[in-house]
């Protein structure tokens, strides 16, 4: 039995770090992943991820920026049932976090897949006037992201195959 693995990128290119799963999932994009892997990115498209995980999965790996207080660049694996990632529970079209998108999947009536998120500490997130490119820090964790993402959706989909 094979199993599928989504791995996600999202963030906005205009705010700085924030582009970091983007840039993680444009890489990734360009690797020879194992059959049953597929890689998107879905950038600010909150509404597009929900709907990407009503589909069948056996497992999401979203990467995104994530602010917990770490040194630039620092990389999380966190298990999306963690309660510090709960949303607000309110639904933003145009600002839609991925833990809304999970939100929007339920209310859709879907049931959420299991998640992990390899998220980065931001150093900027561009402030109001934004601007394009990561900082060296996150710029450097992306490499380190990459290849955690890949060793883990290599082992998830091998572990079908045992």
């Amino acid at each position: 039995m094979s199993r599928k693995v989504l791995i996600a990128g999202v963030g906005n290119i205009f705010l700085g770090d924030d582009a970091f799963g983007v840039e993680v999932a444009q890489r990734l994009m360009r690797l020879s992943l194992p059959e049953g892997v597929s890689v998107r990115e879905f950038g600010i498209r909150g509404f597009d991820l929900a709907y990407a995980m009503m589909e069948v999965w056996d497992l999401v790996i979203l990467a995104d920026a994530t602010q917990r207080g770490g040194r630039p660049g620092t990389i999380y694996v966190i298990d999306a049932g963690d309660d510090s990632l709960r949303s607000s529970g309110e639904l933003q079209p145009h600002g839609m976090t991925p833990m809304q998108a999970i939100d929007l999947v339920k209310v859709l009536g879907g049931t959420p897949p299991p998640m992990l998120v390899i998220g980065c500490e931001p150093a900027d997130l561009g402030g109001e006037d934004g601007f394009m490119g990561l900082s060296p820090a996150v710029e450097r964790a992306v490499t380190e992201a990459v290849a955690i993402i890949e060793e883990k959706a290599e082992k998830f989909v091998a572990a079908a195959a045992a």
